[in-house]
């Protein structure tokens, strides 16, 4: 007997056998792919229904999920624009938007974008920062009919806005028929972000109606363009504060330097989030009140908050800006325990970090372990080694990182510069900079011309930097002009000198060390009735000579020493260790440069005194005392190491057998057995 076949009304299909409104309820990766493995089972996974649900179901899983999704998308035969929209829409909602204008693409050969795609598409163009990609776009919106669909519109508003182009966005804000409060605040933050807050502040008072972004979007721009006034009177009539409006003005006061309004903001802040840590911390490093950021980062620990990357860069900034490499190691510890990628900018801190607290091996020591070695992490190390004098090792660093296919830019070859300068190495200079404009076609900036003028300064080569400053296509600068100046200081040459002190104070009368140098120029060649006229021309402005001090780091705490100090706790050991240092160095055959005292003083014995007491060698006691054998004395100090100390450096690594690192305020002294890193050129 035949068995005839049920009606066809009657027959289900794949899809019709599974219950598809379980592909909106998964909320997980795992619940996806079960429903996927379902779906093949039953032979259902190619119905348009099933593959589009299966497509949003991953997606909506996160970034992992979205890996699932792209990889059924690329397996279906025919994506409905349904898929398409799906994978655009969740690649940018997770920061994947040059993945999204790749898609993109081929939808296009495919389907013709819809009112959900265009706003997607744009929101992407607006992430990366592609203004010619969202003009093409905003073309495809034109021909498309899609002109005056509000969401499309004001997505364009967005875009144009975040891209710097404020005009265009005005343009098409002026033409919308339906002004949404999205696009109005879109249009304010454009002007804002140009610079141009009183436009802002104009649309921001017209405005129909207004949220708390409007009021934000204003107080951020008038603190970020320096009238803080302005944005604390915007901030005190805010209906309703946000945690965004507090960390815009405690930054827009940390950028003004009132440090001190931050503090009480900071303070009457009844909740506080991670951006408001970095504000203090970002503040504190930008105000160089290092410590009180170090502090507010352990505070901030202590109080259970996570730090995210840029706490850790900002932490890292002022470790380096106080030198504290006790500090710095524990923040290192902290970031590898926590396990921080390194792969980007808070690689490229910690480098910068340990060359500044001068331990080049520990900079070193995070270059290698870094697996994807960036431009950033590159130059950081490039330029720590140059600073630490070994000049050649930077060079051969940038050669390995041409070999690994990483193209320098303007900013490496100012490391590279660097390298050169630090080192005396004027025909590698030369060459590095010739290459920079032949084989990489970047012009050179002023930065450049500066670190090429420094090499012949240092080099001695005084006419042949001249020449190059008054032919050089940039106007110099107050610092070409000092780097000149110091050339001629540490060549006694007194009548260049004034030239370039002449040129400086005419460029810029507002710098300190060309009076400094100036007057030390004429001291050094006992000329104290101009030394006179120079401390009365600072005197008149306003001007005080910072006095040198060096620092020192011993288990945690950081002593300071300035010329002759005896206000520290252990002064008598230090004084006694300094006559005992004094002893030594006669014994080895050390021969005081008085010509080094730039203080009016009659006698050799005063002017020997007074040589002892300079803060770095009170530092360098305090560290033959208190630092463990074995472990480097590392000092800090303000001002350039003097030529006596110099030589005294050297000398005392011998002696005591020591390796004393001094970092003064151009460069790292390493001094050991007898000789320094920086082979007598700095």
């Amino acid at each position: 007997m035949l068995t005839l076949p049920p009606p066809a009304s009657t027959v289900k299909s794949p899809a019709q056998s599974l219950d598809l409104s379980r592909f909106r309820t998964c909320e997980t990766l795992r619940e996806a792919r079960q429903l996927h493995a379902l779906a093949v089972k039953t032979g259902a996974w190619l119905h348009p229904k099933v593959s589009s649900k299966l497509v949003r179901s991953y997606s909506a899983a996160g970034v992992g999920g979205l890996s699932h999704a792209r990889s059924l998308f690329d397996e279906m035969p025919d994506p409905n624009l349904f898929c398409y929209n799906v994978l655009i829409k969740y690649y940018i909602e997770y920061q994947l938007s040059n993945d999204a204008l790749m898609l993109f693409r081929e939808l296009l050969s495919e389907h013709v974008p819809d009112g959900f795609t265009l706003p997607c598409i744009v929101k992407g163009c607006a992430r990366l920062g592609a203004v010619e990609e969202g003009k093409q776009v905003h073309g495809l919106v034109l021909k498309t009919g899609y002109r005056g669909d509000k969401f499309v519109e004001s997505s364009l508003v967005s875009m144009y806005a975040k891209c710097g182009c404020v005009d265009l966005a005005r343009k098409v804000f002026d033409r919308m028929e339906e002004k949404d409060l999205v696009c109005w605040n879109s249009l304010i933050d454009g002007y804002a972000r140009c610079g141009e807050i009183e436009v802002a502040r104009q649309l921001f008072d017209v405005m129909p109606e207004r949220d708390c972004v409007s009021w934000t979007v204003l107080v951020d721009g008038f603190s970020k363009s320096g009238k803080v006034e302005a944005a604390r009177e915007i901030f005190n009539q805010m209906p309703e504060k946000t945690r965004v409006t507090w960390n815009a003005m405690i930054d827009g006061y940390m950028k003004a330097g009132d440090v001190l309004s931050a503090e009480r903001l900071f303070d009457e802040m009844e909740s506080r989030d991670v951006v408001t840590w970095n504000s203090m911390i970002t503040g504190y490093d930008y105000n160089e009140r290092f410590e009180e950021a170090i502090c507010t980062f352990r505070t901030m620990l202590g109080e259970g908050f996570i730090p995210n990357h840029a706490t850790l860069v900002g932490a890292l900034s002022a470790t380096s800006g106080l030198a504290s490499l006790c500090n710095g190691r524990w923040m290192h510890s902290y970031i590898v325990k926590n396990e921080y990628d390194l792969d980007g900018v808070l690689g490229t801190s910690l480098i910068e970090m340990y060359s500044k607290c001068g331990s080049i091996d520990g900079a070193l020591d995070v270059f290698r372990s870094i697996s994807r070695k960036k431009l950033g992490h590159w130059t950081a190390i490039i330029v720590g080694q140059g600073m630490h004098g070994m000049a050649n090792h930077a060079l051969q660093l940038f050669v390995e990182m041409r070999k690994a296919g990483i193209t320098p830019t303007a900013i490496t070859f100012i490391g590279v510069l660097n390298a050169c300068n630090h080192a005396g190495l004027v025909d590698h200079g030369r060459r590095y900079f010739d290459m920079m404009v032949r084989e990489f076609g970047i012009e050179p900036m002023i930065e450049h011309y500066g670190c090429f003028v420094d090499i012949l300064c240092r080099a001695g080569r005084l006419k042949e930097a001249k020449y190059v400053i008054n032919t050089m296509p940039v106007k110099p600068n107050q610092f070409i002009w000092m780097s000149l100046l110091s050339g001629s200081r540490n060549q006694g040459n007194l009548k260049m000198g004034e030239y370039a002190a002449k040129h400086i104070i005419e460029t810029a009368p507002e710098t300190i060390g060309c009076y400094i140098v100036l007057s030390n120029m004429y001291a050094a060649s006992g000329m104290w009735n101009k030394v006179a006229e120079v401390r009365e021309m600072m005197r008149k402005m306003g001007f005080k000579k910072d006095p040198g001090c060096s620092s020192i780091e011993h288990k945690g705490v950081l002593h300071q020493f300035t010329v002759g100090d005896k206000s520290h706790p252990q002064t008598d050991k230090i004084f006694l260790k300094l006559t005992e240092m004094g002893e030594k160095l006669k014994s080895a055959g050390h021969v005081p440069d008085t010509s080094q005292v730039l203080l009016c003083i009659d006698t050799e014995a005063e002017k020997e005194a007074e040589l002892q007491n300079h803060s770095e060698r009170l530092a360098i006691a305090f560290g033959l005392i208190n630092v463990e054998a074995g472990s480097p004395i590392r000092i800090m100090k303000n001002l350039r190491v003097c030529n006596d100390c110099h030589s005294v450096g050297k000398l005392l690594s011998s002696i005591y057998d020591r390796e004393i690192i001094v970092r003064d305020n151009s460069r790292f002294h390493h001094f050991k057995n007898g000789s320094c890193s920086c082979n007598d050129f700095w």
